[in-house]
């Protein structure tokens, strides 16, 4: 659809320009190369239509184009087109009236077109209850025994992936360097695409890490010139693997029957302290920031999952099917 060719110069100005207030927005950079494709898709149909220029463009046009879009024949699959490619699109539409109205060039009333039914995973999180859940499951076991050190060791996984929300790789890579505990500062210095980024960390996460680090870790490690952080039984830096097999450990030592049925994963903790703090009254771009997200449309998900009350803020029910299925996929990507 890159290759179609546009006509209308006022088409050609109005793509050009969507794709500048796309990029003065924060988007990332794969949206802002995206989404004016997609809309040279659009244009390009209304040309084929007999509309030439952006002011003859109705309401009823975005229905129709969508619908026949829909319906459209995949010759090379022999159906349709897939719900993700057509929230794509949708994603499009809506993101160019959002354009156009400010701007003063059009009075277009909001779209009302429904997303197509997501069929990736939903965004899973904890309670706050549960996470208490998983930190009580690490105390009470093998005491007096050479594996009574994995339990502070798993306070430190908790505090790592959830209290300072890093990623797999992130906290795979963490050094003993990288802990300033007078500044309360973690420094991740392997980030995604390499990015550092400073986290804080509460007095609370301090204790459990200084508990780790001088009472525990020191009873785990086998060579002294070890630098990661977080040691394996084996005395070695622990891989994603076994820290993942450690929180499914915590998980079942539990007795809360729904957190034990719950697909809890390292990345789950890293959702859940985004909603938490969103819950809390975070700033998404505080959050973007703590998160190390390159872009506000990462944080933006999350939005999704916090309902306001008249009386504060609560989680909703774990199902979003109003979640756009990019959305989705933009965060399981983030996962690594």
């Amino acid at each position: 659809m890159k290759n179609l060719n546009l006509k209308s110069p006022s088409f050609q100005y109005i793509e050009t320009r969507f794709k500048e207030w796309l990029d003065i927005l924060g988007y990332a950079p794969t949206t802002v190369y995206q989404l004016p494709n997609y809309i040279r898709e659009f244009f390009y149909w209304m040309e084929q239509n007999g509309q030439t220029h952006i002011t003859q463009l109705q309401h009823s046009h975005f229905n129709s184009y969508y619908n026949q879009l829909k319906h459209r024949g995949n010759q090379r699959q022999g159906g349709g087109l897939g719900n993700a490619y057509l929230n794509k699109h949708l994603q499009a539409l809506y993101k160019l009236c959002e354009y156009l109205r400010p701007t003063g060039r059009m009075n277009l009333p909001a779209l009302t077109i429904e997303w197509e039914t997501d069929d990736t995973e939903a965004i899973e999180y904890l309670t706050p209850e549960e996470i208490k859940e998983l930190y009580k499951a690490t105390y009470g076991y093998n005491e007096g025994t050479k594996l009574e050190p994995l339990n502070s060791r798993d306070r430190a996984i908790l505090a790592v992936f959830y209290g300072c929300g890093l990623r797999r790789s992130e906290g795979h890579y963490l050094d003993l360097s990288d802990i300033d505990f007078d500044r309360q500062i973690l420094h991740v210095r392997r980030g995604k695409a390499y990015k550092e980024r400073f986290v804080p960390f509460n007095k609370t996460l301090s204790g459990y890490l200084q508990e780790y680090i001088y009472d525990a870790r020191t009873l785990l490690v086998t060579d002294k010139k070890e630098e990661a952080l977080l040691i394996s039984q084996r005395g070695k830096r622990m891989d994603g693997m076994s820290m993942a097999l450690r929180l499914r450990l915590l998980q079942q030592r539990t007795d809360h029957t729904e957190l034990q049925q719950k697909n809890v994963r390292l990345h789950v903790l890293r959702h859940s302290i985004a909603t938490h703090l969103l819950q809390n009254g975070m700033s998404l771009e505080k959050i973007a920031r703590f998160l190390g997200h390159s872009s506000l449309e990462s944080t933006q998900v999350y939005t999704h999952l916090v309902e306001t009350e008249s009386n504060g803020i609560n989680l909703p029910k774990q199902n979003y099917p109003n979640i756009p299925r990019y959305e989705i996929e933009r965060l399981h990507e983030d996962e690594r």
